[in-house]
């Protein structure tokens, strides 16, 4: 009686419940875990971006220099990238933003030289606060894009109101959106009148006459004239309009020698 008496009370813990037939019981809580898990997570977002950046400088650095600095998924693939899966998303979204991000970077005021070095990660950076995730202060980067986060916003809806646009997806279209360019066509007037060939074309597509160079027509985009017997006749001409400009330019009359032309395209 002394000995039970001495025991301390039984702790209520409803964890020491027996658990009921076919119902296993859920792992007692450590405290910390979540925190160290969250933690875990912002470091490898903070070692993702600086990665991201370093593919995304030689990206530029090879489009700026007219050669290859390799494919986006070589060089996120490379051994040297450990998180290749966010590596790879922030580049491609860092790219796919990057006009916008130029320009609100641009016209806030606040992109100094003193972060020219660093232009790929802020890049980096900027995208995955203003159009990404909210992300946790972890190096001086993320500390200069958080400073002016509102002044970048503030630039961004000035953009939007000045392109008339009323969000960011309407932006994007925009600044992505490539013009697609006609077909032209130069017509052989040594075998064919340019009447001819507006009657045969206008069957089967919109023509219209070049204002610039004569006998040149103008097709809508993606025009497949390849196979066309006007084309394998030899009636009309594939040509550029930038290639006949020349010609048009000096108005050869007949009796020039082609001496002459040429002292005029080499003057």
């Amino acid at each position: 009686t002394r000995n039970s008496a001495a025991m301390p009370p039984p702790l209520k813990n409803r964890s020491h419940a027996p658990a009921k037939v076919g119902q296993s019981r859920p792992p007692p809580r450590q405290p910390g875990r979540w925190m160290a898990s969250r933690d875990a997570g912002e470091r490898a977002a903070f070692f993702a971006r600086r990665e991201a950046a370093t593919v995304l400088r030689r990206v530029l650095r090879g489009d700026a220099s007219k050669r290859s600095g390799g494919s986006i998924k070589s060089l996120v693939f490379s051994p040297s990238v450990r998180n290749k899966r966010a590596t790879f998303a922030l580049v491609c979204q860092t790219l796919k933003y990057l006009p916008i991000l130029k320009e609100v970077l641009a016209s806030s005021g606040v992109f100094s030289s003193k972060w020219k070095k660093q232009e790929e990660l802020v890049y980096v950076t900027a995208y995955d606060i203003l159009f990404g995730q909210e992300i946790a202060v972890s190096g001086s980067v993320e500390e200069y894009i958080m400073l002016h986060k509102d002044t970048f916003r503030t630039a961004l809806q000035k953009i939007c109101v000045k392109r008339k646009v009323s969000n960011v997806e309407d932006l994007l279209s925009e600044k992505t959106t490539v013009k697609p360019k006609p077909r032209f066509v130069r017509v052989n007037t040594l075998k064919t009148t340019t009447g001819s060939v507006i009657e045969v074309l206008s069957k089967m597509h919109k023509v219209d006459k070049d204002d610039m160079v004569p006998d040149m027509l103008v097709l809508p985009p993606g025009t497949d004239m390849h196979k066309h017997p006007l084309v394998t006749d030899g009636k009309v001409f594939l040509q550029g309009k930038a290639s006949c400009m020349v010609a048009a330019a000096l108005s050869p009359k007949p009796g020039w020698k082609g001496t002459k032309q040429s002292i005029l395209l080499h003057s």
